[in-house]
């Protein structure tokens, strides 16, 4: 497998370890809204997770561990991972609070569902090992004048295809889902020649969809070429500017009805604390 690097923590201090360490989601995060940026990743503000993001993570935690089991040739099967997903579920809440909006049994039985269909109607074949597992990988852009660049790939299958995992609520549109995970996808490029020397062999996104028959969609995309690699650098130079600046100001729009800082937002008054 690749060589494992830890992730670097978060810091409460603007324009140290924030522009020393760069990843996708902080990108993504700050390029969205930089005030829910300043709430999540400078005051560290702790929000209890949601019922869809704590199936979210619980399904990802699944498909982790089965992914693992066939790497190290140990039982995969259904049974084997319902358990292991059960325990999971349990020892999830003990290290972080989760505010349930609906029946927590119903939302279990909603995410071993996305699991269980995942089993059956995954493209990956039982006996394929993995060539890495949820990888901590990084890469220093030094010499580009940049930050270093670290991230968690879900898997990469033989030959350096590079496989996220994903839940979502409706079945996503392939455009604009390639179109919004750009700068991830992109990121796991670089972070993946990095770490192993060769270039990955392209990228696919596997959708557990949430609907009332859970379906599997996946998205396909080429190896990363030199002009995203551009981009991702300047989205990188943006970064490191604004937060040098404090430029910590709101991006009001559709997703400020789900966001966690809705209520810190709407009592902020301009300031940067």
């Amino acid at each position: 497998m690749i060589a494992l690097t830890p992730p670097a923590r978060k810091t409460a201090i603007p324009g140290d370890d924030l522009t020393s360490v760069v990843s996708a989601s902080r990108l993504n995060c700050f390029h969205s809204c930089r005030l829910k940026f300043y709430f999540r990743y400078v005051l560290e503000l702790i929000k209890p997770a949601t019922a869809a993001l704590f199936v979210g993570k619980a399904v990802h935690a699944a498909l982790q561990q089965w992914s693992t089991a066939r790497w190290r040739g140990q039982e995969h099967g259904a049974p084997a991972l319902r358990e292991r997903f059960l325990m999971n579920w349990i020892t999830a809440q003990e290290l972080e609070p989760v505010s349930w909006d609906a029946d927590e049994d119903t939302q279990q039985e909603k995410a071993w569902g996305l699991v269980d269909m995942y089993l059956r109607d995954t493209p990956i074949p039982a006996e394929e090992k993995p060539e890495a597992v949820e990888v901590r990988v990084e890469a220093d852009l030094a010499q580009h004048g940049l930050p270093t660049l670290v991230g968690i790939i879900d898997l990469v299958r033989p030959g350096g295809r590079i496989v996220d995992f994903k839940t979502s609520a409706a079945t996503p549109n392939a455009e604009l889902v390639l179109q919004r995970t750009e700068t991830q996808l992109t990121a796991y490029g670089l972070l993946y020649r990095a770490a192993t020397g060769n270039l990955e062999s392209g990228f696919q996104l596997h959708h557990l969809v949430k609907t009332k028959v859970p379906k599997l969609v996946v998205s396909e995309a080429p190896a990363t070429t030199d002009a995203q690699f551009a981009k991702l650098f300047r989205l990188i130079e943006s970064f490191m500017d604004g937060v040098e600046r404090e430029d910590y100001v709101p991006s009001p729009g559709l997703q400020c009805s789900s966001c966690e800082y809705f209520n810190e937002c709407r009592a902020w008054k301009g300031g940067a604390a």
